[in-house]
């Protein structure tokens, strides 16, 4: 270190050598280093300007050390708005909001920069409410004022948290102060009105727009993905096409995420053929996003395609794979791809496991899903979630181990889920076990959901065992907390319906309505690849 030559051979520091010593002793994160110059500091403190002082503070700040920074900062002789700014900024970069507000207070004349480092902070910790606060009292007389960059900080704070009302004071502030012409403000006004669902107000202001670039034409398409709008999304895109304007991949990963989610393989396949025709396939993240789309629409010949031409594959890639062959019932095609992500030195998060384990569930495969589920923590060191414990009640379930289901259910650390002991509730009415259907029963009815499948499974059971009493009940505490019944159609209402040798087998056989896959295993969009293929020219 040159510093230390330099003190070794005699050569004292001054007060441009210490401003340079300092900042890198807090980029480099040299604690010890950074202690042993600042004792040799306070020895010649005479001779030294605020430009060293400030160093220390930011170097402290640096470390972490709050305490230490805020020792030095009292100890300044005079602060200028660099030592203000630092020691401020510090409190909000590690959320000590009380304390970063209580210094803002103090700060004589205190300049934007300073009220927005504060104000971002907070937004990026999710105190909206302080965001709002602080933007208020930098209107008034007594603030600075605000810039465009406080307004985006506004905008963000009211997108993230939905408060459309502040979103439009804020919209009504940018007009007054002749920002709401600045790009930036535009932008950030259509994604608060799409995240606040006032898609008229977002597409208006959209249209207003004479020159729109690929962030205004992003903003609203995620508006309109984020409000679930395929058909509005998709027509956005060929809009956007025919303007001429080249989408990037923000584009089209907001697109191939729609496709993915709500099963639409035409539209995923004419993304697909875009991004390949227009050599937009490099992305890691635009793969991935492909392997997902595939494997949510069940085309799983697709998505091993995609897959197998990856160059680099990573977790995300395996466990959208896992899953989507897992949905087939392809449980062993699944687990097999399980142990070559690990074979790769590829470690699994707690979304793989879920993907295993209901791979597992979906394949009957009771004694490979126990082994997985031992080794989470005991080899990959992933502890068990709620979701984990999920999956196991579903494959005991499924393969009509109540008893199991019940004991995982009682020994986990979790307080169960609505869902969980409704599985119980169902699979014990599937398989006749009336006993634990009960006690599962009554723990669901403690949680006074607000899901009236849950207390017309609760009912059917009970009318199977002819338990009239419970069943009363069951039907008065509907009436008490104003529960509305679905229109829906009674399993019990079909098993009466088949002949009487048919029920048993109907009951042994019969699909599980939480917890059987709806939709067929048969592809049956072959019609609409063909016009997707055909709009491409094949």
């Amino acid at each position: 270190m040159a510093y230390d030559r330099m003190v070794a051979l005699g050569v004292d520091a001054d007060r441009f050598t210490y401003p340079s010593v300092l900042r890198a002793c807090g980029e480099l994160r040299e604690v010890s280093v950074g202690r042993k110059i600042n004792r040799r500091i306070r020895r010649r403190r005479h001779d030294l300007d605020m430009h060293v002082w400030n160093a220390l503070v930011g170097m402290y700040v640096k470390f972490g050390e709050l305490e230490d920074a805020r020792r030095v900062f009292d100890g300044m002789a005079g602060r200028d708005v660099v030592s203000w700014n630092t020691m401020v900024s510090g409190y909000a970069s590690t959320g000590m909001w009380g304390e970063a507000f209580e210094l803002l207070q103090q700060v004589p004349g205190a300049n934007t920069v300073t009220w927005n480092a504060v104000a971002a902070g907070n937004l990026k910790a999710g105190n909206y409410d302080e965001v709002f606060r602080l933007l208020s009292q930098m209107r008034n007389c007594h603030g600075p004022g605000v810039d465009s960059v406080s307004l985006l900080i506004g905008l963000k704070a009211c997108g993230k948290s939905g408060s459309l009302r502040v979103g439009r004071e804020v919209h009504g502030v940018a007009v007054r102060l002749y920002f709401d012409g600045l790009e930036c403000v535009v932008n950030s006004l259509i994604t608060m009105y799409s995240r606040c669902r006032i898609m008229s107000s977002a597409e208006l202001l959209f249209r207003m727009c004479l020159v729109r670039s690929i962030i205004a034409w992003n903003s609203l398409l995620v508006g309109f993905v984020f409000m679930d709008k395929v058909e509005e999304a998709s027509s956005l895109f060929r809009e956007m096409i025919g303007s001429g304007v080249c989408p990037n991949d923000v584009t089209v990963l907001t697109l191939v995420s729609l496709a993915a989610r709500f099963g639409h393989l035409c539209h995923g396949r004419e993304l697909h053929c875009y991004i390949l025709r227009h050599g937009l396939g490099g992305s890691k993240l635009l793969q991935n996003s492909l392997v997902d789309m595939y494997s949510k629409s069940r085309h799983m010949t697709a998505s091993q395609r995609v897959f197998d031409r990856m160059e680099l594959r990573d977790k995300h890639a395996y466990t959208s794979l896992i899953l989507g062959y897992g949905m087939q019932r392809e449980g062993h095609v699944s687990l097999k791809l399980f142990d070559e992500m690990i074979a790769n030195c590829i470690e699994p998060d707690h979304v793989t496991m879920v993907a295993a384990l209901s791979a597992c569930s979906h394949s009957g495969l009771v004694t490979q899903g126990q082994l997985l589920f031992t080794k989470m923590f005991a080899v990959f060191g992933t502890a068990p979630r709620v979701e984990h414990f999920s999956c196991m009640v579903d494959l005991y379930c499924r393969e009509g181990l109540l008893k199991m289901a019940e004991e995982i259910i009682g020994k986990m650390q979790f307080q169960p889920t609505p869902a969980m002991l409704a599985t119980l509730v169902e699979a014990c009415l599937i398989h006749g076990n009336i006993e634990i259907g009960e006690r599962a029963a009554k723990k669901l009815l403690t949680m006074r959901t607000n899901n009236p499948g849950h207390y017309k499974l609760i009912a059917n059971m009970y009318i199977f065992a002819k338990c009239w009493p419970e069943l009363a009940k069951v039907r008065s505490l509907m009436s008490t907390i104003e529960l509305a019944m679905i229109p829906s159609h009674s399993l019990l209402e079909s098993v009466y319906d088949i002949c009487p040798g048919e029920q048993d087998n109907y009951l042994k056989h019969g699909m599980y309505c939480g917890l059987s896959d709806r939709t067929t295993d048969t592809d049956s969009s072959s019609s609409e690849e063909v016009k997707c293929s055909e709009a491409f020219g094949g």
